[in-house]
């Protein structure tokens, strides 16, 4: 996939922003430090969160998925900012993060109902913590942006998690150049922000393959396909056992060769499952398949 400075490939064009080297992003970065103010002061440590995102359409759904959502958002503490991770935001040879004071909201898909097209999810950004995560992270250089804004991996969730849009949110890019155990490093590295009130939050799939799905199946505890079931199960297991080894070595699980056709809704998990200490046990929030093969798998640790 060829490298852009400023527009998406078409093969990876709804999935996300595909950012060129880092030098014209560096002059940005250089421009916003003087005017970053002081993070907010630490308050509790807060959990980290894994979402299953699906469907553009569930923004806008009333079921089991969403409703426990929003049952969730009511359970968790607040945050003091949220930073999203989304399978949606792909970079290439830089990590990437937004900036923005009212990051815009994006409606990265084709085909659906003008309702989506409508929605807006108003959140204030939080610049002083972005510029905190360039800082934090120690795994890669990370470019401070203003492209972008917050996808639907990010919006269409947090509209349940917080409907409000009273809770800033930023968002961090993935490179797409690296290998898995790159992104569970920088996962390792973003667990610093836990202490200062931020919600590091992976928003994906863990089985996501769009050209095996089953449209029309309803949704439910189990898949459609054994290959989908397969995998999901290899992970609730190695999850169980905090087998973060097998599960950044995915490839070996069975199933995977389908279920991660291609990684990149599978990568924001493993910045979750980084960002979680060692000793913290996965908590299922919710399992269960959509069109038949995607898995809606939702985890809290801490």
């Amino acid at each position: 996939m060829p490298m852009t400075t400023t527009l998406a490939t078409s093969e990876l064009g709804r999935r996300g922003f595909l950012m060129g080297t880092a030098l014209g992003a560096t002059a940005v970065l250089a421009s916003l430090a003087c005017s970053v103010q002081a993070a907010d002061a630490p308050t509790r440590r807060m959990p980290v969160v894994f979402i299953g995102h699906g469907s553009p359409m569930n923004a806008i759904s009333d079921n089991a998925f969403t409703r426990r959502l929003s049952a969730w958002g009511r359970e968790l503490p607040r945050p003091s900012a949220i930073l999203s991770v989304s399978a949606h935001w792909l970079s290439r040879g830089a990590t990437g993060v937004g900036m923005q004071t009212r990051p815009k909201t994006i409606h990265d898909f084709g085909g659906f109902p003008q309702a989506l097209f409508d929605i807006e999810y108003p959140a204030p950004g939080h610049p002083a913590l972005a510029q905190e995560t360039v800082g934090v992270v120690k795994q890669t250089p990370v470019i401070a942006t203003e492209q972008w804004g917050l996808d639907h991996g990010t919006w269409s969730v947090l509209k349940h998690l917080y409907p409000k849009a009273d809770i800033p949110v930023f968002q961090l890019s993935i490179d797409y150049d690296k290998p898995a155990a790159f992104h569970y490093a920088v996962g390792r590295d973003l667990a610093a922000l836990r202490d200062k009130g931020v919600l590091v939050m992976g928003s994906g799939n863990v089985v996501h393959n769009l050209r095996a799905t089953d449209r029309g199946t309803p949704d439910g505890p189990s898949a459609s396909r054994p290959w989908a079931q397969s995998f999901d199960d290899a992970v609730k297991s190695a999850l169980a056992g905090r087998d973060d080894r097998a599960l950044v070595d995915y490839a070996k699980l069975e199933g995977a060769s389908t279920a991660v056709a291609m990684p990149d809704h599978y990568y924001p998990f493993l910045y979750a499952l980084g960002a979680a200490g060692s000793g913290e046990r996965a908590k299922t929030i919710y399992e269960g398949f959509q069109s038949g093969t995607l898995s809606m798998r939702c985890l809290q640790f801490g």
